[in-house]
């Protein structure tokens, strides 16, 4: 206790440059903290993913579909549990800015290989039964204030035209990684539909998401669905469904190293900061550490007191700086909803950030710690300011 005293008074002898040191820190803590967020929130549908399901697309592309007459033969595979499928839709609410992921499922299927999507069981029957029904995410329904029985039109952007839809339920996620944004109505009813106003476009789906019954026999299984329609006229690409999420990530690959790197450079910029400040008290003090010495104070005592005050200083700006990262990344996350669907603080962030307190305060208590250990008692009585 009377250490801790003894440090928070050599600290703030100079208050304006501490409390300024501080202040840097808890910045630099704070966009450190909330840049590893936005990479997490990056890779947050990877992370969710489940170990047991594949994700098999047309081998081309994303943009190319597949058969609806796929699934009978997916289904006789050994290993596979159950298939279903699902088609990307890409509507709008009202105006263009109102964009969020939007699907055509096979309902029954669909939720029975998702559980994390978390739906009451009148809401679930009543979805089924509804041709025109559609379930929406918590967070969906929040954003623009939708109820269950509410009539949504969105415009077709892949499929032209006004498509409405009955809200019929209300998904919440099972884990907090659970995307809560996204909707989701029956593929029957945008079958329908082509079939009418686009034959061609009829009796086809984006992808099949594939269930196993061994999570470890994923690569056997991706080979013989992709077998099973090798020289097709639509050739498939299965891979996990890790596999798939992280196909998107790496095409802004260069975005989240730009962020990773601008990260650390802030700690860096940060330690540089605290050094000189650290500096600057060691050279304002030398007559002192003299005066110590010459008291009979010993080395490891000098070292315990400029390392001490730089670790107290790094500490004191490193805690405010993770208590604010909460308040400002769930604000940023609620700005950002439309991108980011999932931003939360990670446990291995709040780590980091730790971690890189304990660092800040070492590397700039080094060099004054050394320049104040090795000074002579002679030396430093005839130093002056």
């Amino acid at each position: 206790m009377f250490l801790l005293k003894l440090l928070s008074r050599n600290a703030f002898r100079h208050r304006l440059r501490t409390l300024l040191t501080i202040l840097g820190i808890t910045v630099a803590l704070l966009a450190f903290g909330l840049l590893q967020t936005v990479v997490s929130a990056w890779y947050a549908g990877a992370n969710a993913s489940s170990s047991t399901r594949l994700v098999s697309r047309n081998a081309i592309s994303l943009t190319f579909s597949l058969p609806i007459a796929y699934r009978e033969r997916i289904r006789r595979i050994e290993g596979v549990e159950a298939v279903s499928y699902a088609n990307w839709f890409g509507g709008v609410y009202v105006t263009e800015k109102n964009f969020f992921p939007s699907f055509a499922i096979d309902p029954k299927s669909y939720l029975a290989l998702y559980p994390e999507y978390v739906l009451a069981p009148d809401e679930k029957r009543a979805f089924l039964l509804d041709r025109k029904g559609c379930v929406v995410g918590k967070r969906l329904a929040e954003r623009f204030g939708w109820k269950v029985g509410d009539t949504i039109p969105l415009k077709g952007t892949i499929f032209p035209g006004t498509w409405e839809f009955v809200v019929r339920g209300i998904y919440s996620g099972a884990e907090k990684s659970t995307d809560e944004s996204q909707f989701f109505f029956q593929w029957e009813y945008l079958n329908e539909s082509l079939r009418k106003t686009a034959p061609r476009r009829a009796d086809q789906i984006g992808v099949y998401i594939i269930g196993l019954k061994n999570p470890q026999a994923a690569a056997e299984v991706s080979v013989a669905v992709d077998s099973s329609f090798k020289n097709s006229l639509a050739e498939t690409l299965t891979e996990t469904e890790k596999a798939f999420q992280l196909s998107f990530i790496s095409m802004t690959e260069a975005i989240v190293v730009a962020i990773r790197i601008v990260s650390f450079v802030v700690i860096i910029i940060i330690m540089v900061v605290v050094a000189n400040t650290m500096a600057m008290t060691a050279r304002e003090r030398i007559g002192e550490y003299a005066i110590f010495k010459a008291m009979g104070f010993q080395a490891h005592h000098i070292a315990g007191m400029v390392f001490g005050e730089s670790l107290f200083i790094a500490t004191m700006g490193g805690f405010l700086g993770i208590l604010l990262t909460f308040p400002v990344a769930s604000k940023f996350g609620k700005v950002m909803g439309n991108f980011f669907p999932v931003f939360q603080v990670e446990r291995s962030t709040l780590y980091m950030d730790l971690a890189f307190c304990l660092i800040v305060g070492i590397v700039a208590g080094i060099f004054p710690t050394w320049r104040a250990v090795r000074i002579k008692v002679a030396d430093g009585m005839r130093r002056v300011g």
